[in-house]
Formats: C-alpha cells, structure tokens, sequence
C-alpha cells in the first residue's frame, strides 16, 4: 500500500475543507483523506462527493483531542508508512455579534485554531515524506491583527528566530491576558480569531525553518495561507468568493510540483506570496 500517495485534509466537511478535498480527488494522484471531528458529517460530506463521481476516503480527526489525532497518525504510519500532502484546515470563528466573552472565546478560538492545528504537526510532520507538501489555511486578518499589535509583539511575531515555545508561551499570555480583561493593555489586538491566526502563519515560518535545519534534502515545502473571503458558515453568505475559489491557493500549495524550490516558509494569498 505504501506505495500509494496519500493527502489529509483537516475540518473537511463543509466550507473550503470540502472545497478542498474535491480539487485534490480531481487533481492529487492518489488517495485523499476527508476528515472530519463528527463521523456523521463526514461520511456525509464523501458521499455527496461520490455522488460527483469523486472517491475519497473519510477518517475520523478532532484536532482538539491528542487520542484522535495520534490514531490518525498510527493509521498513515501503518497503511501508507507515511503522509505526502497535509492541509490543515480545521478552524473555528466566533460571530461579530456573539455575546460569549471575549476571554472564553479567546481561550476556545486559539485551542483550535493555533493550540490543535501545532498538535496535528507535532504528530503528522514527522511523517511527511520527501517532496511532501503542507500547507496551514491561515488568514489575511493575521495581517491586520498584526498590525494590531504593539511594537514589541509585532518584533516578536517577525522575528526570524522565534522559537516555538516561545511562540506558544505568547499564545498562552493571550489568553491569560483576556481573563485579565488586560490583553489591549498589553499590547493585544481585539480579535481572538485575528490572534489565533497569526500563530498560525509564525508556526508555519518556523516549521518551515526547521524543516531547512533538520530535513533539508528531503525538499518539503511548508506554507502557510489566506484562502480570501470566502461563502461559510463561518464568514457568512455576503462574501465574494465560492468555497471552491477559496480551496484556489490551499490546493495550488499542495500541488507544488516536484521540482519547484518555493514557496516555502511564506504566507501566500491568491497563490502570491504575501509580506509578512
């Protein structure tokens, strides 16, 4: 079997997960994974794309459950001895007018979206094989969010040798600033989604400059991307682009040809590469 290349894609019921999925069964030459965190929705959302003549394949995977995300680990490991493309998708948002507070929806935003998203890598990157490709569906809102900051966190955010841990100790500040009801105060914008996404995009940066130290002959390329303003449930039905528009960039990252060189490390919006 382990032959057969094999693509995941994570939160891939609806949206532009689904959007995805379908560009990579029509395109990726070999079996695609649909993933989903509800069995349910996910057998669902393949056998609407059986219906469009596709064939993927479902597993089960909520990123915010280790148990889950290592059994998915163990199941590549063993069927595929490893993983060629993998598009972390999954990713929740709080609506503008929700009254939740913004502390719980600081905490629930970046237990997702940045916290989930760093334990699929932690457990998956290790087994992407040479000229693997992957790609973390980030947002142009970590721009503004970015922007949004104080100086000191914007310094910290650019900076080329950011580590991880102390990525993931100013997540974690984040959240604790908002319990606080101090985090404008500490130089914090007012958007959890905003934060959450541009630890997203500085994960990408920097597991793509460990992928350059320690798998550098192996050709992989890491990205991260704005897939644009897209028809949700997330973003709502007054956006201008259709989920398979915003499946676009994700896909033409995960395809990046064999022989291409870049992007890598980069956050890329309309299959352009974007300044950070």
């Amino acid at each position: 079997m382990s032959s057969i290349p094999v693509a995941v894609v994570t939160g891939a019921n609806k949206g532009i997960g689904f959007a995805i999925v379908r560009a990579l069964c029509k395109q990726f030459p070999g079996d695609v994974y649909l993933t989903a965190r509800d069995p349910g929705n996910g057998q669902e959302a393949v056998a609407k794309l059986q219906e469009e003549g596709l064939h993927p394949l479902f597993h089960q995977l909520d990123v915010n459950d280790l148990q889950s995300i290592r059994a998915l680990r163990d199941f590549l490991k063993e069927k595929y001895e490893g993983l060629n493309v993998l598009v972390n998708n999954a990713g929740i948002a709080f609506k503008v007018h929700d009254t939740t507070p913004f502390a719980v929806q600081a905490e629930v935003t970046l237990k997702t979206n940045f916290f989930g998203t760093r334990d699929v890598c932690t457990e998956l990157l290790p087994l992407v094989k040479p000229y693997g490709r992957v790609v973390n569906v980030s947002s142009m809102v970590s721009c503004s969010a970015l922007a949004g900051c104080s100086q000191e966190l914007q310094q910290k955010f650019r900076s080329d040798t950011i580590t991880e841990e102390e990525l993931v100790k100013l997540m974690t500040k984040f959240v604790e600033d908002t319990k606080k009801s101090a985090h404008e105060k500490e130089g914090w914008p007012n958007t959890a989604y905003g934060v959450s996404k541009i630890g997203v995009t500085v994960l990408s940066r920097i597991q793509a400059r460990m992928l350059n130290e320690k798998r550098k002959g192996d050709h992989i390329l890491l990205n991260a991307c704005c897939p644009g303003w897209v028809r949700t449930d997330m973003a709502g039905p007054r956006a201008p682009k259709s989920p398979d528009e915003g499946a676009e960039t994700p896909v033409y990252l995960a395809l990046l040809p064999a022989d291409a060189h870049g992007p890598h490390g980069q956050f890329v919006s309309n299959k352009t590469v974007q300044v950070w």
